[in-house]
């Protein structure tokens, strides 16, 4: 009975990519669905969308970056019958006239921990799908591109506190707690980034990949000061910044009521075209501080709108991690 309802969902899947694709093909290159996050997010649920993305990505890349698993030496043990005679160490036969055997293990390339943003800021939308949606769906994409090359995947989310938390593993079960998570999690309460991470470093006890998706709406100095230490912790950190079209351009002309989406209650009614040049000016010098003082760290800072491609990220992810001088 397992087996079949495995095959019905299985059938169920392919039939569903396959209808999609086949739409896709029939639209022009630039209303292509793929490259429309906010037509994905109503095409279906977290996992069917990954997977289109994912796959769809490879499929355009010529070879994987990746080298896939390796195994590593772990110890010697006494030989027993029936172990393999080729993994036999005849220097330490020559040394101590006894037997003894290599013990192996699968050693993947990577242990990324993928940090999530789930305060209340991320809810904001503008005329595309919100930031959190944006960040939580690219999330998925990085975890199923990773797990496919058999690389350790884990997750946390946080907003003022951390949330959830799930140890990076390469075991494909792993990916479908990580989906639950998602789907199940809300944007919510006020952001404190650094204080989270600082509350994270001492659970990252191996060197890992770090990766933190969010919109940075913190102090930029807390934050640089927490992420040099993760780099001092010998740990790679990748930060994407999720911004929408709204807060980069302010395109609010008529008077409008701007609500704190992190604290209730505050709201303020201001005429725009007063605001404009000062909000631009101070957020375009929030974003140069924030990329000036992660680069000084040695952290990779990438910006995506909610109107990108998610392609472009896999992409961009894909480059910092394959570029040489990598350390």
């Amino acid at each position: 009975m397992n087996r079949k309802r495995r095959e019905s969902a299985l059938c169920a899947f392919c039939f569903i990519a396959v209808e999609f694709l086949t739409k896709l093909h029939f639209m022009p290159s630039s209303d292509a669905p793929l490259s429309d996050p906010t037509a994905l997010a109503r095409f279906g649920k977290l996992e069917v969308v990954t997977r289109l993305i994912v796959e769809g990505f490879m499929m355009g890349q010529h070879k994987s970056p990746y080298k896939g698993a390796s195994v590593e030496f772990v110890e010697h043990r006494q030989y027993y019958p029936g172990d393999e005679i080729r993994h036999i160490d005849w220097r330490a036969y020559g040394k101590t006239g006894k037997y003894y055997v290599k013990e192996f293990e699968e050693e993947t390339n990577l242990r990324c921990y993928l940090l999530l943003d789930c305060s209340g800021s991320m809810a904001y939308a503008g005329k595309t799908l919100s930031k959190f949606d944006y960040a939580r769906q690219l999330a998925a994409a990085l975890g199923y591109l990773l797990l496919s090359q058999r690389d350790a995947v884990g997750l946390i989310t946080f907003d003022n506190a951390r949330r959830d938390f799930i140890e990076p593993s390469a075991n494909p079960k792993n990916f479908g707690q990580m989906l639950e998570i998602l789907e199940n999690s809300k944007p919510r309460h006020e952001t404190a980034i650094s204080t989270v991470l600082n509350e994270v470093l001492p659970l990252i006890k191996r060197r890992s990949l770090v990766v933190l998706i969010s919109d940075c709406f913190d102090e930029p100095e807390a934050l640089t000061t927490t992420l040099k230490q993760l780099r001092h912790d010998r740990h790679e950190v990748l930060l994407f910044q999720v911004v929408t079209p709204e807060e980069e351009e302010f395109p609010f002309s008529k008077p409008t009521q701007f609500r704190s989406l992190e604290r209730s209650g505050h709201h303020q009614l201001v005429d725009p075209h007063q605001l404009r040049a000062r909000y631009l000016e101070q957020y375009q010098e929030f974003c140069d501080t924030l990329s000036r003082q992660c680069g000084s760290v040695k952290v990779d800072y990438l910006k995506f709108r909610t109107t990108d491609p998610y392609h472009l990220a896999l992409g961009a992810f894909l480059n910092q991690r394959t570029r040489p001088g990598r350390k």
